[in-house]
């Protein structure tokens, strides 16, 4: 059975970048002489053909298609592979517009589509990972950043910037290994003044926050970053051992004042119970990174990973992506504590009864699967009472998480308010006992004489 909490997504189109054939130039899917093929990194200088009438001179970039960006700083990695995409009307960078499949100039407004190709979001096999071959530095970004105050490794296009989690200055890492490159991306779905819209109605809508928090409505910093996430398919096959719980009920007899009064109390029979169960997992998501704590991007959950698009570096540019820290085994761990509690009510809706104890269970996993995807988050910072508090939020729902300062004036009136109740509870309960005792003064009589028990199957 499916896990509805793990929704599965198919195939999803992919392909190179558009930008069509230009006179003196090859027809799309034609080598580029010299150079890669469309949509790839492309060699500087002119192309066959010479200029292009009121296009570029020779030597410049081609418009609308990917480039290899300048020569990097002398400290970026020689390996660096990435590419930057050259606006067709300014010659700037293109960033991909959040909520579009396309790119656009931040200056000039001029948009490039991301077109779709025959790429495909595979489920790779958990067996086949340690032969898989990770990719070169910087196939994301092209520089490889690390922060040197909490660590987090990011890849991006920008050549100087702070780190969006700390706030503390960015260096390349020029020791950055390769890593595997993702197999989708959930693009991003709002730009980033849609941020301080819902930063405004999460401010609003905090208990026992300050009243001048609801006049934050502004971040200090914000940054759109991809959090990697593994997700993890498995059939599961569990032998289980317990006990099933069975009510019955005792009519007990009492005396109360000399009256004679009876009450049911309920007990539980219980009888060993053990099975096996089996549950098929599907998309069980696991934070790739511990730079960010894991609760909090639960909490941003859920994903629609149904919308998923086959990865292409043109998603993410103009954005940061984190690189991934915990590897693929030990999310596959993660991802098993995660079945774990599912599995658990599983073989308690089996042993059925009135109650359930589940003593034992051992799991066996097999067809296994697993992918990397590239999830979208606002890193945002704003700013209360002279200090920093971050919050993430759900680059596709709009969900907000993170930190908020407290009021100890609205708790502490909140406390007060509370014993104040319970005092009033507690006194008014007493003048009922106390006036009850007053009526039966002249006639008391000892309490449960006798106690005759029936039991009842």
């Amino acid at each position: 059975m499916t896990n509805p909490n793990y929704p599965h997504h198919g195939p999803m189109p992919s392909g190179p970048m558009p930008g069509g054939p230009m006179p003196g130039s090859p027809m799309p899917g034609a080598p580029v002489p010299g150079g890669a093929m469309p949509g790839g990194t492309l060699p500087a200088g002119p192309m066959p053909g010479g200029a292009v009438p009121g296009g570029p001179m020779p030597g410049a970039p081609m418009p609308g298609g990917p480039q290899q960006s300048g020569p990097p700083p002398a400290f970026a990695p020689a390996n660096t592979a990435a590419t930057t995409y050259p606006c067709g009307g300014c010659g700037a960078r293109l960033e991909f517009a959040p909520g579009s499949t396309s790119m656009q100039c931040p200056y000039c407004g001029f948009r490039q589509e991301i077109t779709a190709g025959d790429r495909q979001i595979r489920e790779i096999a958990f067996a086949d990972l340690t032969d898989l071959a990770r990719k070169p530095v910087a196939t994301i970004g092209q520089y490889v950043f690390k922060c040197q105050r909490c660590g987090a490794t990011t890849e991006t296009n920008e050549t100087a910037s702070l780190c969006q989690f700390c706030g503390a200055p960015l260096v390349i890492d020029a020791h950055a290994s390769g890593q595997l490159v993702p197999e989708g991306v959930l693009p991003f779905q709002f730009d980033k003044g849609a941020v301080s819209t819902h930063l405004k109605k999460w401010t609003n809508s905090r208990w026992f926050a300050p009243n001048a928090l609801k006049k934050v409505g502004t971040a200090e910093s914000t940054k759109s970053t991809y959090i990697p996430h593994w997700t993890y398919d498995s059939q599961t096959d569990t032998v289980y051992s317990g006990q099933r719980g069975e009510h019955y009920w005792v009519t007990e007899t009492y005396y109360d004042n000399g009256q004679q009064k009876t009450r049911r109390v309920r007990h539980t029979r219980w009888y060993p119970a053990g099975g096996r169960v089996a549950r098929f997992f599907d998309d069980v998501l696991v934070p790739g990174s511990t730079q960010l704590p894991p609760k909090e991007l639960d909490r941003l959950a859920p994903w629609p990973l149904e919308q998923a698009e086959p990865y292409q570096p043109q998603f993410l540019a103009g954005h940061f992506a984190l690189r991934y820290d915990i590897e693929a085994e030990s999310g596959f761990e993660e991802a098993k504590r995660r079945m774990t509690p599912v599995i658990e009510d599983d073989c308690r809706h089996d042993i059925g009864g009135d109650e359930q104890r589940v003593q034992s269970m051992n799991t066996q996993h097999r067809d296994v699967t697993f992918k990397l995807m590239l999830l979208p988050v606002w890193v945002a910072t704003y700013v209360y009472a002279g200090k920093n508090w971050r919050i993430l939020v759900n680059g596709r729902t709009g969900e907000v998480q993170g930190e908020r300062p407290y009021s100890k004036v609205k708790i502490a009136i909140a406390a007060l308010l509370a014993l104040i109740v319970i005092a009033a509870i507690v006194y008014f309960v007493a003048i009922r006992g106390h006036s009850s005792g007053s009526t039966h003064s002249s006639t008391t009589h000892s309490t449960s004489h006798h106690t005759t028990v029936t039991h009842h199957h």
